[in-house]
């Protein structure tokens, strides 16, 4: 099958093209005829080494149709999603033609919507559900302000909360993207900085913060919560660099929460990737409920290009990349 083989890590030219082994499926394992797949930050740090784990072919979700299932758990020809579960990490991911993926990171997602609007949803939409709806705990009515808004996961997040009826509050580095989050329901902008809280007149007032900016920002989201209020903690937009001298007696204010989630859980039994209404939330996108579209379509000779763009900060949303037969 075709593949994409990291070759070393390093730039663009780090990704390769090959033919490789189909994979075959074993007891336990989903063989995915893989139609079109997302493209995240996560694959970025991978190439370039600076991620923990990276197998030689990327790629953390996929969408497709099930080719082989031994334990029957999914039927032949059945639309699914698989993400995570040591996909692009420990075990070769959805770059390719085919993947297998461990059954309990597979979840049914029968739609009429097309293969790449589909591939916009798995690890996105699945974060953004949890983080909001498990970690925050995101009731009608409450405030939430959402750090990074404009990227895909923010773009989700925003959808997910609005459509709650959260009232959010969304940030981003760059005040032209206001109004495209203006029409997503946001309640009103701010411009993404490191002392966010110093410019928010209901600081100390808000039920929740998802930040997705990272550990460079993580201290200035503890001061907008009040108290009882939680931050979750979900994204590195800032980069990847620790939080320095990080002494909770001194920076933490009494009664907030700090909470924490890392997509690389899903399909552990604490986070079952049932627990996910991937479903609906697909049926939420066809029903007009979430403007959810790809932001960019690549084909999949197109790969090199879509993590060029990913680099250079100018996707703008989710892109996604979709095989020739899809």
């Amino acid at each position: 099958m075709k593949a994409i083989v990291l070759n070393g890590f390093g730039g663009l030219d780090a990704l390769q093209y090959q033919d490789i082994p189909k994979p075959q499926a074993v007891p336990g394992t989903v063989l995915i005829k893989i139609k079109a797949f997302g493209i995240n930050h996560a694959e970025m740090h991978m190439r370039r080494g600076e991620w923990a784990e990276a197998a030689p072919v990327s790629g953390i979700e996929c969408v497709g149709v099930v080719e082989a299932c031994p334990g029957g758990e999914f039927a032949v020809g059945a639309k699914v999603a698989a993400f995570m579960g040591g996909l692009g990490r420990t075990i070769n991911g959805s770059y390719a033609e085919y993947t297998l993926a461990s059954v309990h990171n597979v979840a049914a997602i029968e739609s009429e919507l097309p293969w790449a609007e589909l591939a916009a949803i798995p690890i996105t939409y699945a974060t953004a559900w949890t983080c909001l709806f498990r970690n925050l705990d995101l009731q009608a009515g409450q405030t939430v302000v959402i750090r990074g808004a404009t990227s895909s996961f923010g773009l989700a997040a925003v959808n997910m909360a609005v459509n709650a009826g959260a009232k959010v509050i969304a940030t981003s580095i760059d005040d032209s993207q206001f109004d495209k989050l203006r029409k997503l329901g946001v309640m009103r902008c701010e411009l993404e900085n490191l002392q966010l809280s110093e410019q928010l007149s209901d600081k100390g007032q808000i039920d929740a913060v998802l930040d997705l900016v990272g550990n460079s920002v993580v201290l200035d989201s503890l001061k907008i919560v009040r108290r009882g209020g939680k931050v979750c903690l979900a994204g590195w937009l800032g980069g990847l660099d620790p939080i320095p001298d990080f002494n909770p007696l001194l920076q933490m204010a009494s009664g907030v929460y700090l909470t924490f989630f890392g997509s690389f859980v899903f399909g552990s039994p604490q986070f079952p990737v049932s627990d996910v209404p991937l479903q609906a939330i697909a049926a939420d996108i066809a029903a007009g409920r979430y403007q959810a579209k790809p932001s960019r379509i690549f084909r999949f000779d197109d790969v090199r290009e879509a993590h060029r763009v990913m680099e250079a900060n100018e996707a703008n949303g989710k892109m996604v990349v979709v095989h020739d037969d899809a």
